[in-house]
């Protein structure tokens, strides 16, 4: 199984590749991808690092599984491949930035545009079987994502962490609030963006922050 990952990323999390429970985890999902129809490509299950060098990140978003319809998820959360409809929260997150910062629902929900600023688009689980939500989970994706988010927040400063309802923000419980923006609110999901979601101003708000901290902000 092929993956894409940036070198930055590779030199970081090289040790972690090396560790019992990510050995048993790759072997896991190499038999997924040999028996099951599972999601993302394969070679695209690191695309959020791939997309993102670790040295270019300055937003993180955290979401929760891939996308687990027919040619929906390619590896970076809330993201679809070109020509897909919008997914229900992508749509949401659209309409926020729309209020936000006037910016038209784009066409296209890839948000490779966003990673390729230095957006890092990282699902807290990177794999998952067709139609199954959650299928993937507790098999160890959940410790080497966390091991991510600990790299970024004690090796970074000034990085703006945006998460997303109680899922995200309990797996962001430990980032340093003294050299980070970390903003939260409900999820973009029909079932909670009217309690808080909506108005949030989160991506105006990041915005300011990374130019009062002297860098370019986000095209959205």
């Amino acid at each position: 199984m092929s993956v894409k990952i940036a070198d930055s990323w590779r030199e970081r999390l090289g040790g972690e590749f090396e560790k019992e429970y990510f050995q048993e985890l790759i072997s896991f999902v190499k038999n997924e991808y040999a028996t099951k129809r599972i999601y993302p490509p394969g070679s695209l299950i690191f695309s959020a690092f791939d997309h993102c060098a670790f040295d270019d990140i300055k937003v993180v978003i955290v979401g929760q599984d891939p996308y687990h319809g027919h040619g929906q998820a390619n590896g970076l959360c809330f993201s679809v491949v070109d020509g897909v409809r919008h997914p229900p929260s992508l749509q949401n997150i659209f309409k926020e930035i729309q209020d936000d910062l006037g910016i038209p629902i784009p066409q296209s929900g890839n948000l490779e545009r966003w990673a390729d600023q230095g957006v890092l688009l990282v699902n807290a689980t990177l794999t998952v079987e067709a139609g199954k939500a959650g299928s993937h989970q507790n098999r160890g994706w959940e410790t080497f994502t966390d091991s991510v988010l600990k790299i970024v927040s004690d090796e970074k400063e000034h990085i703006v962490f945006l998460l997303w309802g109680a899922y995200a923000q309990k797996k962001g419980a430990f980032l340093d609030h003294r050299k980070h923006l970390i903003l939260q609110s409900p999820h973009p999901s029909p079932f909670s963006a009217h309690s808080g979601f909506f108005g949030n101003k989160h991506f105006s708000k990041t915005n300011h922050y990374l130019e009062s901290k002297g860098l370019t902000p986000i095209k959205w």
